[in-house]
């Protein structure tokens, strides 16, 4: 899906989200799950991860391949709570993150800041995701932003063991890219991010 900035800007509005706009590196980072392949465990990198923001006054855009939701590893095979698997909720997430160490080995936008986030909880093991509001918690649960391979030039295409809830860049190379923009925004503004998820369907 070939996204613009103006659709990513309408759609967080229309949710009644913050959109940031003042002054440069004032990041937008928002996760768009795919909603055409409803609640199936493709097991792929089928959703995006979006940065929006202003640099001399000009905005910029990027658009990383993703994964918004845990991989089948987790879902079917190895849930690690008797709650079940986390699967982020939709919604806007303000100052959740934080440039912190994904398991003590790398940088990546780390669920350590000062809001937490909600996950839907599926424990049901059916292939299926449970996007049901009835079975959510709210809390810190390590839902970082980080990336799939750590080969350079790679990219990874099967989600597996990647995500148990995390949101994953696919490629290498646009994981290095992704974080460059945030160390810059931190430089500008401090080590403190706000993360919007909403659906494909939201956006016109």
């Amino acid at each position: 899906m070939e996204l613009t900035i103006e659709q990513i800007e309408n759609a967080v509005k229309d949710k009644g989200y913050k959109w940031f706009e003042n002054g440069d590196w004032n990041l937008n980072i928002v996760g768009i799950r795919n909603s055409d392949t409803g609640d199936e465990i493709t097991n792929k990198f089928d959703d995006q991860i979006t940065l929006s923001y202003k640099v001399n006054g000009e905005w910029k855009f990027h658009s990383f391949n993703c994964t918004t939701d845990s991989g089948r590893y987790w879902m079917t095979e190895n849930i690690m709570r008797k709650e079940g698997c986390a699967i982020l909720k939709e919604g806007q997430y303000r100052s959740a993150y934080r440039i912190a160490k994904h398991r003590g080995v790398y940088d990546c936008l780390s669920q350590r800041g000062k809001n937490p986030v909600t996950v839907y909880r599926d424990a049901n093991k059916d292939d299926c995701y449970d996007f049901n509001n009835d079975n959510t918690e709210t809390g810190y649960f390590g839902i970082n932003i980080h990336r799939a391979t750590a080969r350079e030039g790679k990219t990874s295409t099967q989600v597996d063991k990647w995500s148990a809830g995390c949101q994953v860049i696919a490629s290498n190379d646009d994981w290095h890219e992704f974080m460059k923009v945030c160390y810059k925004a931190n430089e500008v503004w401090g080590n403190n991010f706000t993360y919007t998820l909403i659906e494909s369907k939201d956006i016109i």
